[in-house]
């Protein structure tokens, strides 16, 4: 293998040591060996370059494996005994496992990162800078782990709902779930089956049922995704399924709580009904293409730009924050005036995302830098 391929190719999973305490229903070896696979590193030790050893004594954030992917000769550390190792294979492999097993010095010419260390690592695909978990796995530490696993597959940017209402909720699902042994595809069925049920119910005026309903849904649409990244099971068809539901759902509930105002005896006017549909379709799809052009085009997310983006996102004319615009229309006994306001957020959170996008790309013309506040 030449010196370019060595660099490029991914290191092989190795585990060191043998842990029988679980954390989301699985062994430590289990758990190391579905990272292995959902990263590349999986693969045969006794003919690769270079190895990337995992101690199982703890139990880690597959940040870390992700992040010492891309950097050879580099050892993550925890209270200065090694949790996770990128190394050539070999007599250098071979003193990393001595000293995770024995606590014996590390051979010299290693790179060290603490795992505590303050400036932590970017993850891009959940929009935040963390610090990863690396923690003894005990019996004592699990419910720690645990949690910690489950905030690290939280993402760092999202609406106020899922920021600050769902957490607790979804926490307690996802370890049940776990526990019981339920698969994410599993969750997601039973998610598009409730929200099929709350367009129904939109549709014919029951708008607590279906508001009820939509909540539970909403939550298990966190649970699924949770359960996938704390147990490493995510797949092609569950992210398909669950980010297509995510994609498609929403102008049908729109439309269907427009037509449901007549059941309710609050209709909406002709032209009123199409000027309410017309701005919701146009501005949902619109945004949606603004932030895949922002994403083509600068390769983040809009809403990771500045902090203002980020705290936009918090009420960004997306599901969840026009869910609590209709709740609150109903609350005083008029759903009409619930869709009219998301219509009308609709259209000014677009007018938002379009004047962000043409200043990025005014910053870009002038030759300034356009990067994540966060990195």
């Amino acid at each position: 293998m030449t010196t370019a391929q060595s660099v490029a190719a991914k290191p092989v999973a190795v585990p060191v040591g043998a842990n029988p305490t679980l954390i989301w229903g699985m062994t430590a070896q289990e758990r190391w060996r579905r990272i292995a696979v959902a990263q590349g590193l999986a693969g045969d030790p006794a003919t690769a370059d270079r190895v990337m050893l995992a101690n199982l004594d703890f139990a880690f954030d597959p940040a870390w494996s992700a992040h010492l992917a891309a950097r050879p000769a580099t050892v993550l550390t925890r209270d200065g005994v090694p949790v996770l190792a990128h190394v050539d294979a070999g007599a250098m492999a071979q003193s990393v496992e001595q000293a995770m097993r024995t606590g014996a010095a590390l051979p010299d010419g290693l790179h060290r990162i603490e795992a505590d260390a303050e400036q932590g690592i970017l993850n891009e695909a959940l929009r935040k800078r963390e610090r990863p978990f690396a923690e003894r796995l005990t019996p004592a530490n699990v419910p720690m782990i645990e949690r910690a696993s489950y905030v690290g597959a939280y993402k760092g940017v999202t609406d106020l709902l899922t920021k600050y209402l769902w957490p607790e909720w979804a926490f307690v699902l996802t370890r049940i779930a776990a526990r019981i042994g339920m698969t994410p595809n599993q969750v997601t069925a039973i998610g598009s089956v409730l929200c099929i049920v709350a367009t129904i119910a939109f549709w014919y005026g029951w708008f607590w049922t279906g508001l009820a309903t939509g909540l539970v849904f909403m939550v298990l649409d966190t649970v699924d995704g949770k359960l996938a990244r704390c147990t490493i099971t995510s797949s092609a068809l569950g992210n398909a399924w669950d980010h297509g539901v995510d994609l498609v759902h929403p102008p049908f509930w729109w439309w269907a709580w427009a037509t449901g105002c007549a059941a309710y005896g609050r209709p909406l006017d002709d032209a009123t009904f199409w000027a309410v549909m017309a701005a919701m379709l146009v501005g949902y799809v619109a945004q949606r293409l603004i932030e895949g052009a922002f994403i083509v085009r600068f390769g983040m997310h809009i809403h990771v730009w500045q902090r203002f983006d980020s705290q936009f996102r918090l009420v960004t004319a997306r599901r969840n924050p026009n869910m609590v615009l209709l709740l609150a229309g109903l609350a005083i006994g008029r759903p009409d005036w619930g869709i009219i306001a998301v219509a009308a957020w609709t259209l000014l959170s677009l007018i938002v995302h379009l004047v962000r996008l043409g200043q990025a790309m005014a910053r870009r013309a002038r030759g300034e830098p356009v990067t994540s506040w966060l990195a």
